[in-house]
């Protein structure tokens, strides 16, 4: 079992394997006194009554849908979530992986093919030399397989969000670049919305790969403490982002 696997709930299963015994030996006949009964069915409420009394333990099946790598949330791709939105957050260094031809065709179809679609983009801004060189460290330098380069991968974004500001939608598509990354890569999905989803990506400090790095899933109804800071923080990012043409 599981529990027994990861080594929870212990105490309860013990108590329960003794309860068992008791109560087969009770069934065959006198071979138990009254008072070892009675010392094993107090014993049993006592620690049914502490463990009520104890903080809940954590609820690993909930951790497990929170926290992956972006392989772990396979069974729920972005690209599905996209094609129900209206409205859309992004703020990635380079936004590379994200902004894949399949995706931008989502987004112009489905969220910006309506009048009360809205996107926001954000990337890191090519102007500031430092931040580049910076990010450039950090997110080439730190891997050990990696696949693409940031400078040229940011610089085709770029090009890429000039194409796009270009579309004939019927939405809404900013764009605005930060002077500096702050370490994440966000995605919000309806984020004002009941049923939004925000996705956290961690840059750390060393990574095997991209794919490798710890991401956080996040709902309202599973923690609308911290939904509500990472949507902050994307606003945030937003109010200090150069938008084009300043």
């Amino acid at each position: 079992m599981k529990d027994l696997r990861l080594r929870r709930n212990i105490d309860l299963y013990a108590m329960a394997f003794v309860a068992l015994v008791f109560a087969v030996l009770s069934a065959v006949g006198d071979v138990l006194s009254t008072n070892l009964r009675w010392t094993v069915t107090l014993g049993g409420i006592g620690l049914l009554i502490l463990r009520a009394a104890l903080p809940a333990r954590a609820d690993f099946d909930a951790v497990g849908r929170i926290l992956g790598n972006r392989s772990a949330f396979d069974a729920d791709p972005l690209t599905d979530r996209l094609r129900d939105a209206q409205e859309v957050w992004v703020y990635a260094p380079s936004a590379v992986n994200l902004l894949s031809p399949e995706r931008c065709e989502v987004l112009r179809h489905q969220v910006l093919g309506s009048a009360a679609g809205r996107v926001r983009i954000v990337v890191l801004d090519p102007e500031e030399e430092e931040a580049v060189t910076e990010a450039r460290r950090q997110l080439d330098d730190s891997l050990d397989y990696p696949l693409q380069e940031f400078g040229p991968s940011l610089a085709s974004v770029v090009q890429q969000l000039r194409r796009m500001a270009a579309w004939q939608v019927a939405g809404k598509l900013e764009c605005g670049f930060l002077p500096y990354n702050p370490g994440f890569s966000l995605v919000a999905v309806d984020p004002k919305s009941h049923r939004g989803v925000v996705i956290v990506e961690m840059h750390a400090f060393h990574n095997t790969s991209t794919a490798s790095r710890m991401h956080l899933r996040l709902t309202r109804v599973e923690s609308e403490e911290w939904y509500l800071y990472w949507t902050s923080q994307f606003e945030q990012i937003w109010d200090a982002a150069r938008k084009p043409g300043e």
